[in-house]
């Protein structure tokens, strides 16, 4: 008997990881993929999908899931959830629904505050399935030109220019061109990136699969001879480019892609994850940014869902058990409760764990241990300048433009971050550029006769603290100047690159990560919510940071469980369902992939045979 039982032993694990894998019904199917209607350009329509306010009687009854926060991570989760059945909240404290990824017009202006362009969109890519599921074939995206992004090096007569392709082999024999001296050194850094690609998965799985799994396989030395990327993934970007060339220019290169973290903090493989999302080009989406949360969420309301906005959650609630069970919604002076046996944070890991838990929870250790594995991100500025003219005439491109002072970023920045208050204004080392109504051949519909820019760079929070107490668009005349101090040389910086500009401004507005705070609800202003440094990239903290909470129930999404941007935060979502539905979605994506390059080789085959005849 014993003996009949320890032989069945590994037959009852086969068919028991089987069923994990594959035994659960995928939340995603081609059929719910259809052909793109026509574009929404009623405001007040779109208004009551992206802007439905809150209110009790608006509650779906019965919900099965909360989500906090209506950013690309949480709209990402919500939808695939309500694709896989569950009836989803999506809660959102500012006005607008989408984050990140929200739009907003100003005297006849319209600008993005964080989408500016994204990657691996190419057709049947694994994040273009997803985003077609997500909304259901809805979300259309507009390739950009070849060249993509410019790099500017220094000032004045010592300024260097170089510019960036996108293309499987394009990208790398573009820059050779620009670095005949170093093209070994290019070689080294494309393999790291080829790496970085086809590995980064691995440092998915340490997420999903048993936590004390994953730190066996990290220990005991199995997963790092399985694949480089457990060790690279906590090795510094300046570390190891400096093994392959001494030109700082090339080294500004490898690490422009900036979020806030100098090159010698953070980790080779976001660095080169970052530049390779672009290889097979970068996309804008058609109708603007604001076209991401308005598909998504009319996915999560035809399986039963709703999003509101306007609804700040003052607290999860947890019970004796301390379990998870729903939240408190402030609207005007009362609060109110709305439950729930699921509870999901998208609004960063600091926010659900200083300020949203109950107090007795929040002190508790393993709280407390989570807590100390991240650090606050860096604060962004952002400078938005309408003008009246056509992209044309103003010379104004899809091209992003990245201007450095210098090429130590790791030295500029450190010494940027140690200037005062009073100082920082005239030393700013770096910005990015971007011109959102160049980007989309709808803007021309949208908004005729007017052209936008926005300007971002980094900022310390302390450097505008002392008005943390005053409200949005009330903080007083010597706030203004200050920001304004930022503004204006931020803003004479971009006239050296786009001249045309200077005059024919109308319009401006600045955020500050006051601002950040107040309409994204981030903590300090960080865009890119909790710092991408190499402590939270080393592969025992990859396997540690991941959507489960020490309170059951409640879980985190977006940005703090994977990395940053648009591609970052989605993949957080797809990551944070897939351990609420105990099921490994990536698989039924993969699977999907493949049924969809099929079907493409298939329609090629019919077309060449049709060409023959």
């Amino acid at each position: 008997m014993w003996l009949l039982i320890f032989l069945a032993l590994p037959l009852i694990w086969a068919a028991g990881t089987y069923w994990y894998l594959f035994g659960k019904k995928s939340p995603f199917s081609l059929e719910s993929v259809r052909p793109p209607g026509p574009r929404e350009f009623d405001q007040k329509k779109r208004d009551r999908v992206i802007k439905q306010g809150f209110s009790v009687d608006k509650v779906p009854e019965n919900l099965d899931v909360i989500v906090i926060g209506s950013g690309i991570g949480g709209l990402t989760v919500a939808a695939t959830l309500a694709k896989a059945g569950r009836k989803v909240l999506l809660l959102e404290q500012h006005d607008q629904a989408g984050g990140c990824c929200h739009t907003y017009v100003e005297k006849g202006f319209e600008f993005d505050v964080g989408l500016h362009y994204i990657g691996q969109l190419h057709e049947n890519s694994l994040l273009r399935i997803a985003f077609d599921q997500i909304s259901e074939g809805q979300l259309e995206f507009q390739e950009l030109d070849q060249h993509f992004d410019t790099i500017l090096i220094g000032q004045g007569d010592e300024k260097r220019e170089y510019t960036i392709f996108t293309g499987k082999t394009e990208m790398e024999a573009h820059l050779k061109k620009q670095f005949p001296d170093d093209t070994s050194a290019i070689t080294e850094f494309f393999k790291i990136m080829k790496i970085a690609a086809k590995k980064t998965h691995y440092l998915a799985t340490l997420k999903l699969i048993p936590q004390w799994l994953s730190l066996f396989l990290l220990k005991t030395g199995i997963a790092h001879f399985m694949s480089p990327i457990f060790d690279l993934t906590g090795t510094s970007a300046t570390e190891l480019v400096n093994t392959l060339t001494s030109n700082k220019d090339l080294h500004v290169i490898f690490a422009y892609l900036f979020y806030g973290v100098p090159p010698k903090d953070s980790s080779i493989v976001i660095n080169a994850l970052l530049i390779h999302h672009y290889k097979r080009g970068a996309y804008y989406p058609k109708g603007g940014a604001s076209e991401i949360a308005f598909h998504i969420i009319r996915t999560i309301q035809k399986y039963g869902g709703n999003c509101l906005v306007r609804a700040p959650v003052t607290q999860v609630l947890v019970n004796k058990k301390g379990e998870a069970y729903g939240v408190k919604v402030r609207k005007g002076q009362e609060e109110h409760e709305v439950h729930a046996p699921v509870v999901i944070s998208n609004c960063g890991i600091f926010t659900t764990f200083q300020k949203l838990l109950p107090p007795e929870i929040q002190i508790k250790p393993d709280i407390q241990e989570r807590l100390n594995m991240m650090k606050h991100g860096r604060g962004s500025f952002l400078v938005f300048s309408g003008f009246d003219g056509t992209a044309e005439e103003l010379g104004l491109v899809s091209t992003n433009f990245w201007l450095f002072k210098n090429n130590d970023m790791d030295r500029s920045m450190d010494e940027f971050f140690a200037l005062g208050k009073e100082d920082a204004p005239e030393n700013i080392p770096m910005m990015f550029i971007t011109m959102p109504s160049a980007k989309d051949p709808e803007a021309k519909i949208r908004h005729p006769g007017k052209s936008c820019m926005t300007i971002l760079t980094m900022a310390k929070y302390e450097w505008f603290e002392e008005w943390s107490d005053t409200t949005v668009r009330k903080r007083g005349d010597e706030y203004h100047r200050y920001k304004m101090r930022f503004a204006n040389k931020l803003f004479e910086w971009a006239c050296t690159v786009f001249p045309k500009i200077k005059d024919k401004l109308v319009f401006q507005d600045v955020a500050t990560p006051l601002t950040n705070m107040h309409y994204l609800g981030s903590q300090r202003g960080a865009m890119y919510s909790a710092e991408h440094n190499l402590d939270r990239f080393g592969a025992e903290a990859v396997a540690r940071n991941r959507c489960n909470t020490p309170v059951k129930n409640l879980y985190i999404s977006g940005q703090d469980v994977f990395s940053c941007g648009i591609a970052g935060a989605l993949h957080g979502g797809l990551l944070c369902a897939a351990t609420v539905l105990d099921h490994i979605i990536y698989i039924d994506l993969l699977l999907m992939k493949k049924k969809l390059k099929r079907r493409k080789a298939k329609e090629l085959a019919q077309l060449a045979k049709k060409k023959l005849e």
